[in-house]
């Protein structure tokens, strides 16, 4: 553990998108001497001048935020690192990032998603790439429009040592955000993966119009699958549970401010998809549903989004195979 951390507070953040510059002034207002890493050179001057026109239109920055397109300029003198860039793209970043990165200086995970190529969970991309760095992930029910206006916010920190847990989630609060702390790492970042892909299957849903009770019951059933896969890789039930697993998938299912929900409501619309920002439970869906099937867990939903997605079935024909599998008890897990 990097025991000047809470001594020295100086964070960097990977990553210029909407989540990224949230989490900066959220370090910002706990405190913090903040950089940020954007690979645009025009998203990383308008963040020096108070604005991410991009993905945050009309919200005020902070200009204390240390905007910058240099790694080493913004990991140089970092005591801790939070990885926002999205969950696909983890691992080049952090291959460009390896020559500048402090020694042993703390890793949080910010994405949620499983690497569609390998079936990785995000830190196990770390341990490969970077073994000697400790790890976290920062996850929970959070849009990055609220963390960035400075709406209250509860997340959730979690690390396999706890003391590391503990000691980020208290560097990382401030008034509006709250950090609790986790020593299960593989459930929290379980439940922040999978929930992006129900959340994709609640937006077709209701995108379909098929309504609010077909959506309550795809909510509830794709947390049934969300325990049961969790239960596979080691997952606490009550990690999954809370903030970053029930939490989130609630949150994610329920707003058009997801990206997947969005993207899930447009697809349920029959809209075009073309040109549309992609939604990061896309990859985790083909993914996921190779895993489920791979180990025999079963997770109809997950299945039904993969299929849907790569075009295999239509929304009504994977509602339709849904509503008609063998009856059971729904204590039956």
């Amino acid at each position: 553990m990097n025991e000047s951390l809470m001594q020295s507070r100086r964070i960097a953040v990977l990553g210029g998108g909407a989540w990224g510059t949230a989490l900066a002034l959220a370090m910002l207002r706990a405190g913090h001497h903040t950089a940020l890493w954007a690979r645009d050179a025009d998203m990383a001057a308008a963040i020096r001048k108070g604005e991410n026109p991009r993905y945050l239109p009309g919200i005020a920055l902070d200009t204390g935020i240390a905007a910058t397109t240099d790694l080493k300029t913004a990991l140089g003198d970092a005591d801790c690192v939070l990885v926002a860039t999205p969950a696909q793209s983890l691992r080049t970043v952090l291959a460009e990032a390896r020559p500048h990165l402090p020694a042993n200086v703390p890793l949080v995970l910010c994405a949620k998603g499983i690497e569609r190529e390998t079936g990785t969970l995000m830190s196990g991309i770390v341990e490969a790439l970077l073994p000697d760095h400790p790890i976290a992930a920062l996850s929970g029910p959070s849009f990055a429009a609220d963390v960035a206006r400075g709406l209250p916010t509860a997340v959730v920190v979690a690390a396999r040592e706890e003391a590391l847990a503990a000691e980020l989630a208290a560097a990382f609060s401030a008034q509006n955000l709250r950090c609790y702390s986790s020593d299960d790492l593989t459930g929290v970042e379980i439940g922040g993966a999978l929930k992006n892909v129900f959340a994709i299957a609640a937006g077709a849903v209701t995108g379909a119009a098929l309504g609010a009770s077909a959506q309550a019951a795809m909510v509830t059933r794709g947390f049934v699958e969300l325990r049961r896969i969790g239960a596979v890789f080691g997952a606490r039930p009550e990690t999954l549970m809370g903030l970053s697993g029930l939490g989130d998938l609630l949150l994610s299912c329920a707003s058009v401010q997801s990206r997947n929900f969005s993207y899930g409501l447009a697809l349920g619309r029959g809209e075009e998809l073309t040109g549309r920002p992609l939604a990061e439970g896309v990859p985790t869906a083909a993914i996921a549903a190779r895993i489920v099937a791979e180990r025999g867990i079963e997770a109809p939903i997950i299945s039904a989004v993969a299929a849907i997605l790569d075009g295999t079935v239509t929304i009504g024909e994977a509602v339709t195979a849904l509503m008609t599998r063998p009856l059971k008890s729904e204590a039956d897990e």
